[in-house]
């Protein structure tokens, strides 16, 4: 069953390119556009940027909205995101915005309309917290980074 989320444009922004969509029937993710107001933005190495997408979302109670790179930027022009997976709580409704880190060598140049990321829409369990004397036991114990293992 699909999640609807109902979207509003921020004031002034350019509804043009649309709203969120899935490129192919599998996808998890819907592209989320960068809405540059003054058409281009140079993000220099080592530069982080908060790019804004003009959307305002209603994500229902019981899911979130993950913001996630795309990898055809990752991979070609070393951009990322630097808290990736983001999250939209479903009570949030301020503008979508997309931190965008230039981890690369080159400035990259962010156009208007852009594909800058994309939403996954999940859904999520809130957790009851308590404080406990003891924990189970497992057999990886208190084992932290790199405890089980490199490679294959």
């Amino acid at each position: 069953m699909k999640a609807l989320i109902r979207c509003a444009w921020e004031k002034g922004a350019d509804s043009s390119f649309g709203l969120p969509q899935y490129e192919t029937a599998g996808s998890a993710g819907a592209d989320l556009r960068a809405q540059v107001p003054d058409g281009t933005i140079t993000l220099a190495p080592g530069a982080c940027e908060l790019i804004s997408t003009g959307l305002h979302m209603q994500i229902p109670d019981g899911y979130e909205g993950q913001i996630r790179p795309r990898s055809g930027l990752a991979l070609k022009y070393s951009i990322l995101l630097p808290n990736a997976p983001g999250t939209i709580d479903s009570d949030y409704r301020g503008v979508i915005g997309v931190i965008l880190l230039n981890a690369g060598r080159r400035d990259f140049q962010i156009v208007h309309g852009m594909r800058i990321a994309q939403i996954v829409i999940a859904p999520v369990r809130q957790a009851d917290f308590t404080v406990g004397e003891t924990l189970e036991t497992t057999p990886r114990g208190r084992g932290g980074f790199g405890s089980t293992g490199v490679g294959a």
